[in-house]
């Protein structure tokens, strides 16, 4: 016969991370960031979901897509026909953080660490296949599947839960950053391309952009905290 004790340290434990955890993979994930050289996969990675977004924008608006090129510098284009210009035009900075937002959550599912590394690596590959046409776009997109698909290799699920949580941070901290370039770009960039079709000022959608993605990583703090309560 088992005591209530018991049957709570049976429950299975929540993947969240701890705060003080959480708080040292944001700092590890914005260092990195800032690191030359070293920062510039995950700039990719950023600047992928990115391209992404704006792509299945285009799709699920009704346009097509004819191809998506990534530069070795972060900077990325989505060449495509038709579509709702404002929804493509707002997907691209929103739709990586949400993106980073998505990842997070999924880095806290304990049984489901190898399937999310497995889903986003064949969703790279399927991007490749799809909308990769120059032999530097081709050669990115293989670096970030393998960014995904080589930790599958390991066996240490903590480890990999962690450096997810912690590529997921450096999407949305990207994004946060991200948006601040296009002030000082006239004529140019998503949010005078919004600016254009909406009539609204492109500081108006940098400052929407910015708050997504602040919401974003209040979003996964909040993740974090809730499992630290019911822990207690």
């Amino acid at each position: 016969m088992l005591n209530s004790d018991s049957v709570t340290h049976s429950q299975p434990t929540s993947g969240a991370p701890s705060r003080t955890r959480f708080l040292i993979e944001l700092f590890l994930a914005f260092i990195v960031t800032r690191i030359p050289f070293v920062s510039v996969p995950f700039k990719w990675l950023e600047s992928y979901f990115h391209e992404l977004s704006h792509a299945l924008a285009t799709v699920f608006s009704g346009g097509v897509v004819s191809h998506i090129q990534l530069f070795p510098n972060g900077a990325g284009l989505c060449f495509s026909q038709g579509g709702w210009p404002m929804v493509i035009g707002f997907a691209g900075y929103f739709g990586a953080a949400l993106w980073g937002y998505f990842i997070f959550m999924f880095a806290t599912w304990p049984k489901g660490i190898r399937l999310s590394f497995a889903l986003l690596g064949s969703v790279v590959v399927l991007t490749i296949l799809l909308w990769a046409r120059d032999f530097l776009t081709i050669a990115i997109l293989a670096c970030l599947a393998i960014l995904f698909l080589l930790p599958l290799k390991l066996k240490q699920n903590r480890f990999l839960a962690s450096s997810l949580r912690v590529m997921a941070l450096m999407i949305i901290l990207n994004a946060l950053a991200s948006p601040m370039v296009l002030l000082g770009l006239e004529g140019q960039g998503d949010a005078n391309m919004l600016a254009g079709e909406s009539w609204l000022p492109a500081w108006f959608w940098v400052f929407v952009w910015l708050a997504t993605s602040a919401a974003m990583l209040f979003l996964c703090w909040r993740r974090v905290d809730s499992a630290a309560l019911k822990q207690k």
